[in-house]
């Protein structure tokens, strides 16, 4: 950075970008290398500042960037500050120009920009009482309201707000913590709670004439950067990508904590939506570069499938720079296990059990130990040994007799249990005989690897994503991975998106979250719109859902702050029937949206069948399979199982086939006869559901043919 690049403080709203991204891609090009000059030295004679006439803020100016084009800034006398604010062509960029103002709230000391229009104030006695319902926010007072960030000049639009549905209407006019703010009032909440999640804080003394220390405040940060050299390409190049410039002020309160020798694990909780994997991105570079700052410190980001390792590593490569990305290593748990245990010799092969696999035909050997004065079907078997003797990795009789059977639908007394280990015990014994081990087994050998040799490891903190589908001996492994220190891991997940694993207690395998300095809520959807949200909400009602530590996490505190379209359900009564809907609703799409669109199904034959049918009606459709993550480069109508776009997102999604049998799977719930596993099963079937559901950010269609699921009731 050159001398004369110090004496600046370049800032651009999340705004401009947008209206950036709005410019033709002709002159996209002039606008950028203008920015880029701009930051160089906002003082150029080129530029030809002008004064706003019949602005609401004396501070505004334009600056040429061609014949047609005005970038619109904030130039306050003072501070050597410039805000880029807004571009668009001239006429258009002084008419937003002339109904704006950005200032610094006396309050909050955030940077606010906010429309004048119809703003005069308007005090609760001054409001006309016309029978109807009492003003929203009459309960407050006008000093309450300046203490949430509300401009002087937007109190009289605030007073008269009658509904959610006033407030919901008035959002783009407000800045976008008042909003929020004002939601969680009208949502019911507590005005001290209301503060402390949205403002934070309090600022003693606000100089709101100081525009480069209102842009240092995290409120400002949620909608304004500071552009220097390491970060200006990045940001121009934003799109619509916005996660990776911009936080919300929890967010980056949780990215940026440093628990500075206090010992503990940090865990996220945030519904679909709420930005947790964006956060956990942020917190691996943030570590890499202010914490963790030796060439040699390494730091792992894990997760729980393949194709999602891949995106994230994809994204983090937007927001890191190669020589930090170097020391993040971006791995999902499988595979971690699988190449530690060839790097320490290890033998075995690690296979995965299913119908029709060399596992299954060792396990129906083992079934011919079964006890034949016990009346119990094979499927129990197999059902204890999964949610028993090996999430508590039971090696001996001993253990088994010890071990917690809580959630199974059948009692067994000792000599039961004495009498049904000789089939697991069979089991392990053909798998040793083979040299082989089940995901389970090579999870727990990895551990116990560990625990012998001691300190083989490198990493200075890990981060696990997706935390509530791991299981508790994948838990284990993690906390022998790396002893307990402060910063050692950050643990975020979603108890509603569980599809795989029972709950697991985090402290019964070492991971201790302390209180409110360890343990945070995500609370807002910025992905999808209240109405997805709630569609995907009821889908688990009256099911409790875990906090991945034992506690009951509730759904209801999570809100989405954006509206639109409730998902659309269409039912059909044959299978072509039901694709002519699906292609209907495709070719609505240009072929940049079907980019962003998913078709979802629940099986991978369903999934094949579908592909066909789009492709023999000439919709071209990209794959997303376990071991490829989506593409944005290839064109086509994205399609997946329900289980693979977890943790993706897109514009549109088609849940397809969501028809009785099939949405709950049928033949998983036919497979046992145990009561409570059944009920597991089928909430597990719900949470699938709601992941495919909240990876849309703006439409959901469900269809079906024949009879449609119980879940669309």
């Amino acid at each position: 950075m050159t001398p004369l690049q110090d004496t600046f403080t370049i800032a651009m709203s999340d705004e401009f970008l947008d209206a950036l991204m709005q410019v033709p891609k002709t002159q996209r090009k002039k606008v950028q290398k203008f920015i880029r000059m701009f930051r160089r030295n906002p003082t150029m004679p080129g530029f030809n500042y002008e004064t706003i006439e019949n602005s609401a803020d004396p501070n505004m100016r334009s600056v040429r960037i061609d014949q047609s084009y005005r970038a619109i800034l904030l130039a306050p006398k003072q501070g050597n500050v410039y805000v880029l604010l807004w571009v668009d062509n001239h006429d258009d960029a002084y008419d937003w120009a002339q109904r704006k103002r950005c200032v610094v709230h006396p309050e909050t000391g955030s940077l606010q920009v906010f429309s004048v229009d119809e703003t005069e104030y308007i005090e609760p006695s001054e409001v006309e009482d016309d029978e109807g319902p009492a003003p929203l926010f009459d309960e407050f007072r006008s000093r309450e309201l300046r203490r949430l960030g509300v401009p002087d000049e937007l109190l009289g639009v605030v007073r008269q707000f009658r509904s959610q549905q006033d407030l919901e209407d008035a959002a783009e006019r407000l800045p976008d913590e008042v909003y929020e703010a004002l939601f969680w009032l009208s949502e019911g909440d507590e005005f001290e709670a209301v503060h402390r999640a949205v403002v934070m804080h309090e600022t003693p003394t606000v100089d709101t004439e100081d525009f480069a220390a209102a842009l240092d405040n995290p409120q400002s940060q949620r909608r304004f950067v500071v552009v220097d050299d390491e970060n200006l390409e990045q940001v121009l190049d934003a799109s619509i990508e916005k996660w990776r410039v911009f936080l919300h002020p929890m967010q980056r309160k949780i990215v940026e904590l440093n628990l500075d020798g206090k010992s503990g694990s940090i865990r996220v909780l945030g519904g679909a939506g709420t930005g947790k994997t964006v956060v956990a991105m942020h917190r691996a570079v943030y570590l890499a570069k202010e914490i963790f700052t030796d060439p040699r410190d390494r730091i792992l980001f894990t997760t729980f499938t393949s194709n999602l390792a891949q995106d994230i590593e994809a994204n983090l490569k937007k927001i890191c720079d190669e020589e930090t990305l170097k020391r993040i290593e971006i791995v999902h748990l499988d595979k971690w296990v699988g190449n530690f245990l060839r790097a320490q010799g290890y033998a075995k092969k690690i296979r995965y059990y299913g119908y029709g696999t060399e596992l299954y035909d060792l396990w129906q050997e083992a079934l011919t130990l079964k006890p034949e004065d016990i009346d119990l079907p094979a499927s129990f078997y197999r059902e204890e040994w999964e949610y028993v003797v090996q999430t508590q990795g039971c090696s001996t009789l001993r253990d088994y007799l010890r071990a917690r059977r809580i959630g199974r639908g059948v009692a067994l007394r000792r000599p039961q249990r004495q009498a049904i280990w000789q089939v697991f015990e069979l089991y392990r014994n053909l798998l040793d005989e083979r040299g082989l081990r089940e995901r389970a087994d090579a999870i727990r050998d990895a551990r116990h690897l560990l625990e012998e040799k001691g300190s083989l490891l490198p990493y200075k903190s890990i981060l696990l994503d997706e935390a509530q589908d791991m299981g508790e001996e994948a838990f284990k492994l993690i906390r022998a991975m790396i002893p307990a220190s402060s910063n050692d891991l950050f643990i975020v997940g979603d108890g509603h998106q569980r599809i795989y694993r029972k709950p697991v207690v985090m402290k019964h395998c070492g991971i201790n979250i302390q209180g409110r300095t360890h343990a945070y809520k995500l609370r807002i959807n910025y992905r999808t719109t209240d109405e997805i949200r709630q569609f995907a909400v009821r889908l688990l009602e009256n099911i409790d859902v875990d906090d991945l530590d034992g506690e009951v996490d509730n759904s209801d505190e999570y809100k989405s702050l954006i509206h639109g379209e409730a998902p659309i359900i269409k039912t059909a009564d044959t299978f072509d029937e039901e694709v002519a809907h699906i292609v209907s609703f495709v070719r609505d799409l240009d072929e940049k949206k079907r980019k962003a669109t998913c078709l979802v199904a629940r099986t991978q034959e369903l999934v094949d069948r579908y592909q066909s049918a789009m492709n023999a009606n000439n919709i071209e459709t990209y794959s997303i399979s376990r071991d490829s993550f989506d593409d944005r480069s290839k064109g086509g109508l994205r399609i997946a199982t329900m289980h693979r776009v977890k943790g993706l997102e897109f514009n549109n999604v088609i849940v397809a086939g969501v028809n009785a049998g099939t949405v709950p799977y049928q033949k998983h719930l036919d497979d046992t006869s145990d009561g409570a596993v059944r009920e597991d099963l089928e909430t597990r079937e719900r949470a699938l559901l709601y992941v495919a559901v909240t990876r849309a950010r703006n439409t959901v269609l469900l269809t079906s043919h024949g009879t449609p699921s119980s879940f669309l009731e």
